[in-house]
């Protein structure tokens, strides 16, 4: 681990490389496990703001879920998170004609229906943020269902913390991922 400024980062978002691969694992990250996709506070009020906007790219399911339990819930860690279809899948995710597991909220960005692209949480992912009094961890998550993209990025040579460096960037800023590649750059000779 290393300090980056209020951050203590797992020296792991450098090491391993990842590139997901939707061809592989389908968009697992979505459908599988047992919570929603983490949220920050001001994240429930933009998915409440923007559902009339979403809702056309959602599933019936998601949104029957959404329109049951909120556009956001309070996971049994007590932390904010998307609701669930059928205790797995979130409630945004939508399919592809290749049944791949895709994002519904994301769609209405990308076409230009909303300004806000997804969760941070789901954008940084594989990376992972826990809040801390006055420090923020930033981790990697592994999970079986990744196998493909650790590969993937592998064989690209795509470390963790370039995959994600847009999702980082829009969490901590320009300056602190400049110095996150300092970081990197001497960690790695």
């Amino acid at each position: 681990m290393f300090q980056l400024g209020k951050t203590i980062v797992s020296e792991e978002i450098i090491e391993h490389d990842f590139v997901c691969n939707l061809t592989a694992c389908k968009g697992a990250c979505c459908i599988d496990g047992d919570a929603g996709a983490p949220l920050e506070d001001k994240e429930t009020e933009i998915l409440v703001d923007i559902y009339s906007k979403v809702k056309p790219f959602l599933s019936p399911e998601g949104i029957a879920v959404i329109e049951d339990q909120g556009a956001f819930v309070k996971g049994e860690d007590g932390e904010w998170e998307t609701p669930l279809v059928g205790g797995s899948a979130c409630a945004y995710v939508i399919f592809d004609e290749r049944s791949i597991a895709k994002c519904g909220i994301e769609e209405a960005y990308n076409q230009g229906k909303i300004t806000w692209k997804k969760p941070v949480s789901c954008h940084l992912y594989p990376v992972r943020i826990r809040e801390y009094t006055g420090l923020t961890a930033v981790n990697y998550h592994k999970w079986q269902i990744c196998d493909p993209a650790c590969a993937l990025g592998n064989e690209l040579e795509v470390p963790i913390y370039k995959f994600v460096k847009e999702a980082l960037i829009r969490k901590f800023g320009e300056a602190w991922y400049a110095e996150l590649e300092e970081v990197a750059n001497e960690y790695l000779k």
